[in-house]
C-alpha cells in the first residue's frame, strides 16, 4: 500500500490534475492521495495559499480584498472547467470560503490558519469529485474525521501520539482516499496548520499511520540533485540517499523537502520515493534508512544565506565551568536560538539567523558578554552563508576537510568558519554571502566532476 503526495505545481491546473489522475489509477497500490493547494502555473503566477493569506489579512484589518478573493475562485473554476466538471463543486468552494472569511476573528492566528488550510481542503474535494467523474471509486476524507490530531500551535502543529492509531483505520476504507495536506485538528476541533510545505508533513504522517510500504512524493523534478540546479547546470541526480543525509541537506537549503517533513516516515522506517509528476516513469530518488557507500564521501552540497556569527574569545575558556551555559542564557533572554556552535580552547562562535539579530540586539548582547563573562574579545560577523557538504561516507573517509579547504582556497574563497557535525555525516563552512556561489561551484568540481552519483 502506498501513500502518494502531490505538490502545488503538480496540481496547478486542469492538465496537471489529469496527469495526477492517470498516475494514481495506474498503480492499484496507490491508496491514499495527499493533495496541496494549487501552486504556480508559471513563474509570475501566485499560489492559491498566498491569495488566501492576502484575503484573510484584509478581513483581519476590517476590509475585503475582492481581487484576491476572485483570484482564488477563478483558479478553481479554471481547473473545474478544464476537467469538464459541473459547477456545483466550485459553488461549494466559494460558499465555504465566504463562511470562513466571515467567522469570528478575535484570535487572528487561528483565523488565519483556518483560511489558509481551505486551499488544500477545497482542492481535495475538487479532485475527489474529478476522480468520481472519471468513474473511479474515490472519496474525500477530512483530517478531523480521520483522527489527525495535532498540538495547538498555529503554523507549527505537531502530530499527537494517538493520531497514528486513528489513521491506521484508513486501511479499511474502500476506494481511493483523497486527503488534504497542510493541516490537522486540535483537541477542541479547531484547524491548526503545519509549517509551510506542510503537505509533505501530512503525507509522511499518513504513511507512518497506515504503515505504508512506500511514501511517494511527486514534485516537478526528476530526482533529488546533488546540488542546487540553479547554481550548477544539469547536476548529478541522486538515486538513493539516507534519511539523515536528506534532513541535513533540507536544513541547509535543499528545497525538495521541509527539513522536518520526513520525521514520521523516518521513525516508521518507510522509504520515500521522490518522483516527477511530468515524468512519472523515471525512477526518481529513494530516501532510505541505510544505503551502500559506493560513490565517494559526499552525496550532496547545499547552501543557505542570512546568517551571522558571534565570536567570543577568552583565555582558558575551556577550563571555565558553565561558560557555555551562561553565554547561551544571554541569547535566551533575547529569545534567540543558535544554529551552530563551533569552539576551540580559548574561543567559541555562535551561529545565528540574522533576521532577528538586529543592531540594537547586537549591541546589548555584546555588552552583556563583555561584562558578565569578562570576555577578552567579542566580534560579530554579518552576511554569512553556510555551505553544507553531506554524506554518510564522510565517516569512513580521510582527508575530506583538506580536499574541501584546498578547493575553496584555489578559488579565493576565505573560510570564516568550519564545523563538522557530531554525526560525522555533514561538514559546514561559513563564507561571505558574496562568495556563496563560487564556493558551491568549487566544492562541486572537487567532489562530483566525473563522478556518477547513484547513492
Amino acid at each position: 500500500m502506498k501513500v502518494v503526495k502531490f505538490g502545488g505545481s503538480s496540481l496547478s491546473c486542469s492538465e496537471q490534475v489529469e496527469k495526477v489522475f492517470h498516475i494514481v489509477v495506474s498503480d492499484p497500490e496507490r491508496k491514499v492521495v495527499v493533495v496541496s493547494a494549487p501552486g504556480k502555473r508559471f513563474a509570475e503566477d501566485t499560489k492559491v495559499t498566498d491569495l488566501l493569506i492576502e484575503c484573510a489579512a484584509a478581513y483581519l484589518q476590517g476590509r475585503e480584498d475582492q481581487n484576491a478573493f476572485q483570484g482564488i475562485i477563478d483558479r478553481y473554476e479554471s481547473i473545474a472547467e478544464g476537467l469538464q466538471l459541473p459547477r456545483e463543486p466550485v459553488a461549494e468552494i466559494k460558499a465555504n470560503l465566504l463562511e470562513l472569511l466571515n467567522r469570528d476573528r478575535s484570535n487572528p492566528q487561528k483565523y488565519m490558519d483556518a483560511v489558509k488550510a481551505s486551499g488544500e481542503d477545497s482542492h481535495a474535494r475538487l479532485i475527489a469529485a474529478y476522480f468520481r467523474h472519471k468513474g473511479t471509486d474515490a472519496h474525500y476524507v477530512n483530517p478531523e474525521e480521520a483522527g489527525l490530531l495535532v498540538t495547538d500551535e498555529p503554523g507549527n502543529a505537531q502530530p499527537l501520539p494517538e493520531t497514528y492509531d486513528s489513521l491506521y483505520r484508513l486501511r479499511d476504507r474502500k476506494g481511493i482516499i483523497i486527503f488534504p495536506g497542510f493541516f490537522g485538528f486540535n483537541r477542541e476541533g479547531e484547524i491548526v496548520t503545519f509549517s509551510r510545505s506542510g503537505s509533505d508533513i501530512t503525507g509522511s504522517i499518513l504513511a507512518s499511520g497506515i504503515k505504508a510500504d512506500v511514501y511517494e512524493n511527486f514534485t516537478d523534478v526528476d530526482a533529488v540533485y546533488s546540488v542546487n540546479p540553479t547554481i550548477i547546470n544539469r547536476p548529478k541526480e541522486i538515486s538513493e540517499i539516507t534519511y539523515r543525509e536528506m534532513r541535513e541537506l533540507s536544513y541547509a537549503g535543499f528545497s525538495v523537502f521541509h527539513d522536518e517533513a520526513l520525521m514520521p516516515a523516518f521513525k516508521a522506517g518507510i522509504p520515500v520515493n521522490v518522483k516527477n509528476t511530468n515524468q512519472p516513469k523515471k525512477p526518481g530518488t529513494m530516501i532510505v534508512k541505510e544505503r551502500e557507500l559506493a560513490n565517494g564521501p559526499v552525496i550532496g552540497i547545499a547552501s543557505d544565506d542570512g546568517f551571522c556569527s558571534i565570536y567570543v574569545s577568552k583565555y582558558l575558556l575551556n577550563r571555565e565551568i558553565g561558560f557555555g551555559r551562561r553565554l547561551l542564557s544571554i541569547l535566551e533572554d533575547f529569545h534567540l536560538s543558535f544554529e551552530h556552535m563551533p569552539s576551540g580552547i580559548d574561543d567559541i562562535s555562535i551561529i545565528l539567523r540574522q533576521d532577528r539579530f538586529t543592531k540594537s540586539v547586537e549591541e546589548q548582547i555584546v555588552k552583556r558578554i563583555k561584562e558578565e563573562l569578562q570576555a577578552d574579545d567579542v566580534k560579530v560577523e554579518r552576511d554569512l552563508a553556510l555551505i553544507m557538504m553531506v554524506g554518510e561516507g564522510m565517516r569512513e573517509s580521510v582527508g575530506t576537510a583538506a580536499r574541501a579547504s584546498t578547493a575553496l582556497a584555489k578559488t579565493g574563497v576565505n573560510i570564516e568558519m568550519i564545523n563538522q557535525g557530531s554525526s560525522e555525516v555533514s561538514m559546514m563552512f561559513g563564507v561571505r554571502v558574496s562568495d556563496e556561489r563560487k564556493a558551491v561551484l568549487a566544492l562541486y568540481e572537487e567532489f562530483f566532476a566525473g563522478v556518477a552519483v547513484h547513492g
